[in-house]
C-alpha cells in the first residue's frame, strides 16, 4: 500500500492548456516545455484557503519543485490539465496536494511572467479562487515542504520584511486581494 503523504501527483510530461491572453485555448504543451525559457502561456490556478479563525493557510513549496523550491505560497497553485475543466483541475489538486475539499468562489484572473534564473520560467493566464477549509488538511510530501497559518495582518508584516521568501505570483495575488478585493477578502479573512 502507498503513502498517501507522498503520492506522486504531476510531471514534467504532463500536458497543460495553452492559451492566448483572452483565455482562449489554442493548444497543448507538456508542462517541462511550458516552463523552459521564457515560458508558453498556459492556463493556471490559485487557490487561498481560510480556516475558521480567518487565517490563510500557506504552504511551503517542495524541495524538490523545478521553479521557486522551497518558497512560500498560496494555499495552491497548479494547472489543469488537457481535458480538465478549471472546477475540475482546482479539486484534484485540494485533494492531490492537501487532501482537503472546499467550496471555492471564483475572484478574478490575471496574466503575468516571472522568471527563476536558467531554470525557467511562469508566464500562466491564472484564475484566483477563495475559499474555506472543510477540515484539518493533510500535506502530500512531495508537493510541500510545510504549511501554516497566518491572519492578513500578519501576513502583510512577512512580505514586508522577507518579500523574497515568498513566490512572485502569490504576491501580485496577494497584493490585488487585499486591495481591489478587499471587500470580499474580509468575508474570509473574519472568524466563523
Amino acid at each position: 500500500m502507498s503513502d498517501s503523504t507522498a503520492r506522486i501527483v504531476s510531471s514534467e510530461d504532463e500536458l497543460l492548456i495553452l492559451v492566448d491572453s483572452n483565455d482562449q485555448d489554442i493548444g497543448n504543451l507538456s508542462k517541462g516545455a511550458c516552463h523552459d525559457g521564457s515560458g508558453s502561456l498556459h492556463r493556471a490556478f490559485s487557490i487561498f484557503l481560510f480556516n475558521k479563525c480567518g487565517e490563510l493557510l500557506v504552504q511551503q513549496r517542495s524541495s524538490d519543485k523545478r521553479l521557486w523550491p522551497m518558497y512560500w505560497t498560496n494555499s495552491i497553485c497548479s494547472h489543469p490539465r488537457c481535458g480538465e475543466t478549471m472546477e475540475l483541475a482546482a479539486s484534484r489538486r485540494l485533494d492531490d496536494e492537501l487532501q482537503t475539499t472546499s467550496d471555492l468562489e471564483f475572484v478574478y484572473k490575471f496574466e503575468y511572467r516571472a522568471d527563476y534564473g536558467v531554470e525557467g520560467s511562469e508566464h500562466e493566464l491564472c484564475h484566483v479562487f477563495l475559499g474555506r477549509l472543510n477540515h484539518e488538511p493533510t500535506i502530500n510530501k512531495t508537493e510541500i515542504a510545510a504549511i501554516r497559518y497566518l491572519s492578513a495582518e500578519d501576513l502583510e508584516v512577512e512580505l514586508k520584511r522577507h518579500p523574497e521568501v515568498f513566490t512572485p505570483w502569490f504576491k501580485m495575488e496577494w497584493s490585488r486581494l487585499s486591495t481591489t478585493y478587499s471587500r470580499l477578502l474580509r468575508r474570509y479573512v473574519a472568524a466563523d
